[in-house]
């Protein structure tokens, strides 16, 4: 599946941030090297934009606006910050396995908030995984009750940042992970340039830009088309393998120890992480007439619009209408599965 494949290359890509963070940490304050990363998404998904300026521009309603400004606020501006805290205060791999906080911080928003379905496989799976966290964050030894407490809230603050980017309908990944990365990097880096003198170099610079355009951009745009596809809860149930990659990175290039715990600890998360994916739920629904933009293709049931000389199976995308339509068949809380269970 397309969007399983999506998760899993953002998970991949966002694993390398925590290190290497750890290595920049050392010549930029949190705040610095916050928005910097940030404006290296924006730059990172900025050039795929001008490459595509026939596309149709956003078209956003004030429900998707909000979507949006609340994405940026909580997932672009407070949560990298509280990251980068913690991270200066435990090591790398401590901090990458306490990051498995995020997938319940998800799945709970998801529940509480947003009334995604999980049943009773889902709501077992999402426990494994956060048990699989709490296996590997006992035998890693706890990095302190500050760093935990700044890890905490930046899983807390991108937990509904996941719930929020995977309802925006009205903009393309790469356009609302170049917003985020604007705003959020510019707010962070004036903060930064107003606290603490600017010593870093410009090799050092350079880097935690290159950075931010692979492990916050290029990984942000992939994680919301997936979100789109899987529906939030089962996108971060793949999105789960970061703190793991994350720990191995660490012990690979920082030299931080890694134990039997974090074998254990991964073998629970693969098991719980094949659960939630297998966690859909079948039943007679209607779909309300609804426009929007997002990658799709024509063989799934919900896309019946047809485009001359192009495969049904090609992936695009394009601002296209969905007309009523009233069928059942086994599917997740995507974009065109928000209705409601009673």
């Amino acid at each position: 599946m397309a969007g399983i494949g999506l998760a899993l290359g953002s998970a991949l890509l966002f694993a390398v941030a925590t290190p290497a963070s750890k290595l920049l940490l050392g010549a930029l304050s949190p705040f610095q090297l916050a928005g910097l990363l940030y404006l290296g998404a924006a730059l990172g998904t900025g050039g795929s934009l001008v490459a595509r300026r026939g596309a149709a521009p956003a078209r956003l309603d004030p429900a998707n606006r909000a979507r949006l400004a609340g994405a940026v606020a909580l997932g672009g501006i407070a949560a990298p910050v509280l990251l980068l805290h913690g991270l200066a205060l435990s090591t790398a791999s401590s901090v990458s396995l306490l990051l498995n906080l995020e997938i319940a911080a998800t799945a709970a928003l998801g529940a509480w908030l947003f009334h995604e379905p999980l049943g009773a496989r889902g709501a077992a799976a999402v426990v494994g995984i956060a048990a699989a966290g709490a296996v590997v964050s006992w035998g890693a030894g706890w990095p302190g009750l500050a760093a935990a407490g700044f890890v905490a809230a930046a899983c807390l603050c991108w937990g509904a940042d996941n719930q929020l980017t995977g309802r925006i309908d009205g903009m393309t990944p790469a356009r609302a992970a170049f917003w985020k990365g604007a705003v959020a990097g510019s707010t962070n880096l004036a903060i930064g340039l107003a606290t603490a003198p600017f010593t870093a170099s410009a090799a050092s610079a350079a880097a935690a830009l290159a950075l931010g355009a692979l492990s916050y951009g290029a990984s942000v745009a992939l994680y919301i088309a997936a979100a789109q596809q899987l529906g939030a809860t089962r996108a971060q149930g793949i999105f789960a393998s970061a703190p793991f990659l994350a720990a191995g990175l660490s012990f690979a290039l920082l030299g931080e120890p890694l134990g039997r715990a974090q074998g254990l600890g991964a073998a629970l998360l693969a098991i719980s992480v094949a659960a939630l994916l297998r966690a859909r739920h079948e039943h007679g629904h209607e779909h309300e007439a609804l426009e929007h933009v997002h990658a799709h293709r024509h063989d799934d049931g919900h896309h019946l619009h047809e485009h001359a000389g192009e495969s049904a199976s090609t992936r695009h995308t394009h601002w296209h209408r969905h007309e009523v339509q009233a069928h059942a068949h086994p599917h997740w809380p995507d974009l065109h599965h928000r209705h409601g269970h009673r």
